[in-house]
């Protein structure tokens, strides 16, 4: 009677080899879950829309109509839904982190989205999402005040 050790070997080998893909596929998933790096050329992306006060105030209407509730009427990330989130909201007054982003970076991220936040390609034109840019940059921003704004300036 033949022995049954090689079917044995080839279902040890097939299970190691299930279990190695998985392993990997969850890796590979977890590493894009955290890492939201947008494409090389999203980089290189020059904003066409300067941050004149009509750009400004445009943009603060896309964002107090699209991304107050969780970014926050401060833009620090903590908008009254940024709690209900598996992800945190970026927090935009970060000023060493919104120099590292190119205008480029946030116009992608705002285009693209990642869950939960909702891609803003179909929602907004492209000029709303430039504006947006603008708008964002005004967080980070010492001294910074947008026209129809009560506030006193933002501070990082």
């Amino acid at each position: 009677m033949p022995s049954a050790e090689p079917d044995r070997n080839t279902r040890d080998a097939w299970t190691t080899a299930f279990f190695l893909v998985l392993v990997i596929t969850a890796g590979v998933g977890f590493y894009a879950a955290f890492h939201w790096t947008p494409a090389a050329r999203a980089r290189k992306l020059k904003n066409p829309v300067p941050a004149t006060d009509s750009a400004l105030t445009a943009g603060m209407r896309v964002y107090e109509d699209h991304c107050l509730r969780c970014h926050g009427e401060e833009g620090d990330g903590n908008g009254e839904k940024a709690s209900e989130l598996s992800v945190a909201p970026t927090n935009f007054t970060d000023a060493s982190a919104m120099n590292r982003a190119t205008d480029g970076e946030l116009y992608w991220e705002i285009t693209k989205g990642r869950s939960p936040m909702p891609a803003f390609e179909t929602k907004l034109s492209d000029m709303e999402r430039w504006e947006a840019v603008d708008y964002i940059r005004t967080f980070a921003a010492k001294g910074v005040s947008v026209p129809g704004q009560s506030k006193a300036p933002r501070n990082p």
